[in-house]
C-alpha cells in the first residue's frame, strides 16, 4: 500500500487505485508505487484480472509538471526519463487482463498509463489525449510508441502533434476506447468486463497475451514462431488437459481451470 496508489482485491480483480489529490499528477513517487502495485499483481495468484482506476473525478491529468520543469537535459536524460519508461513498461507487462476504467481526464502521462491496459472503458463525459507538444516536449512514458499501434501512425501523429482532447465518443471511432459508459457507470462496467476473465486458464491466458504484444514487436515470421512456442508449452499445463478432457466429455465451454 503506497501513500498514493492503493492495491484493492476483491473476488479476483485487482484494482490499482490512483489518489493523489487534485488531478492524480504522476509525479516521481506516483510512478514509483506503480512499479511496486504492478509486481503486486503479477505475483498475487488470487488476482486473475486488474482494473487501473483514478476515482470518479479523474483518472490522471498527466506527469507532474512542477516537479519536471526545472529539470536540465542532463537531469533528464538520467533517473526521471529512465523511470517514465520503467513505470509504465512494469504495468504493460503485468501477465493478466488489465482494463483501464477512464472518468474525467486521461491526459499525457495519465492516458499513457491508459494505453499500458489491454483495454479502455471510457465515460461519456471523459477527455482524452497527449497535450505534451503544448508545453514544448513530447509524450515520453510510451505515448509515441503505444498511441501508435492502437489507432495506426496518422491518428498518433494527429493527437501528438496537435495536442488536442479527444472526446470519448472520437475515442470509440478510433479505437483508443473499447466501450463508452455513462460517467457514473466506469468502474462498475471495468470489474464486470475484468471479472470475465477470472477462472479462465490464467497460464494461457498469459501466453496469448504475451505472443501478441511481443508479435507486434517483430516480423510476421518471427510472432508466429512465438505464437508456436507458446501454444506447444500450453500442453505442458494442468488447464489444457482439463479443457480438452471437458470437451470431448462433456462439448465446450464446460471446463474448470486451476490456472496451472
Amino acid at each position: 500500500m503506497g501513500e498514493f496508489v492503493r492495491v484493492e482485491v476483491e473476488d479476483g480483480v485487482a484494482t490499482i487505485r490512483l489518489d493523489r489529490p487534485k488531478m492524480n499528477a504522476l509525479n516521481a513517487q506516483v510512478q514509483r508505487e506503480l512499479i511496486d502495485a504492478a509486481r503486486r499483481v503479477t505475483e498475487d495468484d488470487a488476482v486473475g484480472a486488474v482494473v487501473l482506476y483514478g476515482g470518479e473525478r479523474v483518472f490522471a491529468a498527466g506527469a507532474d509538471i512542477k516537479e519536471m520543469a526545472p529539470l536540465s537535459y542532463a537531469e533528464m536524460s538520467g533517473g526521471p526519463s529512465e523511470l517514465l519508461q520503467e513505470f509504465t513498461r512494469a504495468l504493460a507487462a503485468i501477465p493478466k487482463p488489465v482494463i483501464a476504467a477512464i472518468t474525467g481526464y486521461a491526459l499525457g502521462g495519465g492516458l499513457e498509463v491508459a494505453l499500458t491496459a489491454d483495454f479502455r472503458v471510457v465515460g461519456e463525459g471523459a477527455k482524452v489525449g497527449q497535450p505534451e507538444i503544448q508545453l514544448g516536449i513530447i509524450p515520453g512514458a510510451g505515448g509515441t510508441q503505444r498511441l501508435t499501434r492502437l489507432v495506426g501512425p496518422a491518428r498518433a501523429k494527429d493527437l501528438i502533434f496537435s495536442g488536442r482532447h479527444v472526446a470519448a465518443d472520437e475515442a470509440l471511432a478510433i479505437g483508443l476506447a473499447d466501450r463508452v459508459v455513462p460517467d457514473a457507470d466506469v468502474y462498475a462496467e471495468a470489474v464486470r468486463w475484468a471479472r470475465t476473465f477470472v477462472g479462465g486458464p490464467a497460464v494461457a491466458i498469459r501466453a496469448a497475451k504475451q505472443a501478441i504484444d511481443a508479435g507486434l514487436e517483430v516480423d510476421l515470421a518471427t510472432g508466429l514462431e512465438i505464437e508456436r512456442v507458446q501454444f506447444a508449452a500450453l500442453f505442458g499445463t494442468e488447464d489444457q488437459k482439463n479443457g480438452m478432457r471437458s470437451f470431448i466429455e462433456e462439448g465446450p465451454g464446460k471446463a474448470t481451470f486451476t490456472g496451472r
